[in-house]
């Protein structure tokens, strides 16, 4: 996996961003064919709930230069966490506004969490110190909120912060790599490889929370671009996933009475996408 990791994240795999790897010709496989370029806009989208968006390119969706072959994508790697135009995901604007913080589809709610559960039982419950590795913190969050989402294969695949705050602690824990169906999304919370990220939300009332993003399948990885100590902006950029599936968390405190916003989609497996940076819910 280490291997093919590299090649991902070489120049080399940039191939298969304009041709059929198998075949050696421009295919409805590549990557950049136009026919999966109009599968990523339809996602993106159908986020946004405007079908008017659709009339418009690629470039104007992500960060690129259409008239390179291939498209300043550096490689497969740097096209899987291609960037947003800086208008395409305005911030929710408002102290008591969680945002979005991943392109996702909202799998479920989940309230009153343990601190430790059976994972064999049905249902795949949160154990908040499996999922938090054991880390002292996790006892802020007994009885507490979990919001899980999931992410699509061709979707934006860049972390930002829920809410404006201090960046308190940053746990990377090296975790399983194993495909599993869908409906263990919860149980990988606690198996796979992750980032935790805890953070002091400028709003009292919010206090502190913790994300957590979750690498799934194949060789998916988490990069952190924060720091211990940092303060950020709601909205501001935390890290990416690279080079496979993920689904990610967010986790509040008991004390946090939220309201959930899911635009539209009801959570669950055939759930749609919800915008990144945009209202994921309102704090009571």
């Amino acid at each position: 996996m280490a291997y093919w990791s590299v090649y991902l994240t070489s120049e080399a795999s940039r191939d298969v961003l304009v041709q059929d790897c198998l075949n050696q010709e421009p295919q409805i496989l590549a990557w950049l064919n136009p026919i999966v370029q109009e599968q990523i806009i339809d996602i993106a989208c159908q986020a946004s709930f405007d079908p008017a968006l659709k009339a418009f390119p690629f470039e104007h969706y992500f960060e690129c230069d259409p008239n390179d072959e291939f498209y300043g994508f550096k490689s497969w790697d740097d096209f899987f966490t291609r960037k947003f135009t800086s208008s395409i995901r305005p911030i929710a604007a408002g102290e008591d506004i969680i945002a979005n913080p991943c392109e996702s589809a909202p799998l479920q709610v989940v309230e009153n969490v343990e601190l430790n559960a059976r994972f064999w039982l049905k249902g795949h419950p949160y154990s908040l110190q499996n999922m938090m590795n054991f880390d002292p913190l996790a006892e802020q969050f007994v009885g507490g909120t979990v919001y899980q989402a999931y992410l699509n294969a061709l979707s934006y695949h860049r972390w930002h912060s829920p809410v404006s705050g201090t960046i308190k602690k940053i746990d990377i824990v090296n975790g399983s790599y194993d495909y599993a169906p869908s409906s263990s999304l919860p149980f990988l919370t606690a198996v796979a490889t992750r980032t935790i990220i805890f953070i002091e939300s400028d709003n009292p009332y919010i206090g502190l929370m913790c994300f957590i993003a979750v690498g799934i399948a194949e060789v998916s990885s988490c990069e952190v671009t924060v720091t211990q100590g940092q303060h950020v902006d709601k909205g501001q950029q935390l890290g990416m996933f690279h080079c496979g599936g993920s689904t990610h968390c967010l986790i509040f405190s008991p004390h946090v009475n939220l309201s959930f916003d899911f635009h539209r989609t009801e959570p669950g497996l055939n759930a749609t996408n919800i915008p990144v940076c945009s209202c994921i819910a309102v704090v009571n």
